[in-house]
């Protein structure tokens, strides 16, 4: 057993915390004040070859593997969950159904696009009725002639509006529960495809979360995504990688969060001396360091268990469960380390709390993680 990183790894680590540092840390208060979506950030990463790290060379990827691609969102996440959670979405949601279930000729036309960067993806799955309970979604594709005509909603769209390239689910057959459902690949360009309101949320305000609506939108044949019915296949094994990419974006957060508070800790100075040496505050990031280092590794577990080809749904879920709710603790205690400096804008450790509460919600929330894991568990005996 081997923890340690290997010279790549140690590469991209450096060199993704080099730009975060120069480039998006600079602007995430600002464009998370404004809620504004940079996509001249999301160019860069495509040109430093983030946007396509565990994809062949011949899709335009850079031949990685997957742990490379969980440092990089939480790289990216300890100075900006935004900008992690987009990179995780265009990655695990929209990229990685695509190069698992698409065909040659899909993957050569729209996961190159994606790996590239030319084109930023996203995944529409939840409606506002159907969240946890996926099969009780509404949207509709019906067949005529070689096309498929979708009609309905979807919510909670990360990179809603900004995205190019969308991974959606209807129901081709309404009658067959979870069976009944199909993936397509919808173009922003199409008609019938609109983008309604753009959520006002809590945190992770400089990445977009809107609704969209499709009506008559035809898409043809060759966008659809499997086969007929395999859309809860597909979304479910979708979902299992996209929670190592919120695991991770959870872990920056919280590695932030203790970066901010020691950095605070060792220059604030009460009765006499900085309050990094009272054992009430020392104790707190000593928790907090424990619990972050837990959650890497659980995480780093799942990155590399699909990397190297081997089951990694129960790991994944468990990263993610762990993490997210470490991250929300561990942001509440660099608050309160700040005491009430903490509570103000004037330090970044209230957008790390506000950011770290969504990651304990979606990607399926906790409450379905432990669920998850329960039944897996009970598969195992």
């Amino acid at each position: 057993m081997d923890f340690q990183l290997t010279e790549e790894h140690k590469m991209l680590r450096k060199m993704v915390r080099d730009f975060s540092t120069k480039e998006v840390e600079p602007t995430a208060a600002a464009r998370d004040e404004e809620e504004r979506f940079d996509r001249g950030i999301f160019d860069q990463l495509a040109a430093l070859g983030l946007t396509g790290i565990p994809w062949p060379e011949e899709y335009d990827g850079i031949a990685s593997d997957y742990l490379n691609y969980v440092i990089a969102v939480e790289e990216l996440s300890r100075v900006c969950a935004s900008t992690g959670v987009t990179l995780s979405a265009h990655t695990s949601l929209a990229s990685w159904p695509i190069y698992k279930y698409g065909t040659e000729e899909q993957k050569r036309k729209f996961l190159t696009r994606l790996a590239s960067g030319e084109a930023l993806g996203a995944y529409a799955l939840s409606e506002s009725g159907a969240g946890s309970d996926v099969a009780s979604m509404c949207m509709t594709a019906t067949k005529v002639d070689d096309d498929y005509i979708l009609n309905g909603n979807k919510t909670w769209i990360t990179n809603g509006g900004v995205a190019d390239l969308y991974i959606v689910f209807a129901k081709t057959n309404p009658d067959a529960g979870h069976k009944g459902i199909s993936a397509f690949i919808v173009e922003k360009e199409t008609e019938g495809f609109t983008v309604g309101k753009q959520e006002k949320k809590l945190g992770i305000r400089s990445s977009p979360t809107t609704e969209l609506q499709l009506e008559q939108c035809r898409i043809p044949k060759e966008n659809r995504l499997g086969e007929e019915g395999q859309g809860f296949e597909i979304a479910m094994r979708t979902l299992d990688g996209g929670r190592t990419g919120i695991a991770a974006q959870a872990v920056g957060i919280a590695q932030g969060a203790l970066d901010a508070a020691i950095d605070y800790a060792k220059t604030r100075e009460q009765f006499g001396k900085p309050i990094i040496e009272n054992q009430a505050i020392a104790f707190k990031l000593a928790d907090m360091a424990t619990e972050i280092e837990a959650s890497r590794l659980l995480t780093y577990k799942a990155a590399w268990l699909e990397s190297t080809n081997r089951s990694y749904g129960k790991a994944s879920s468990m990263a993610k469960l762990f993490a997210g709710d470490a991250a929300m603790r561990i942001t509440v205690e660099a608050v309160q380390v700040f005491g009430g400096y903490g509570y103000t804008k004037d330090y970044p450790v209230e957008r790390y709390m506000r950011d770290a509460k969504i990651t304990q919600i979606y990607e399926g929330t906790n409450e379905i993680q432990r669920l998850v894991i329960g039944r897996m568990l009970t598969k195992e005996r």
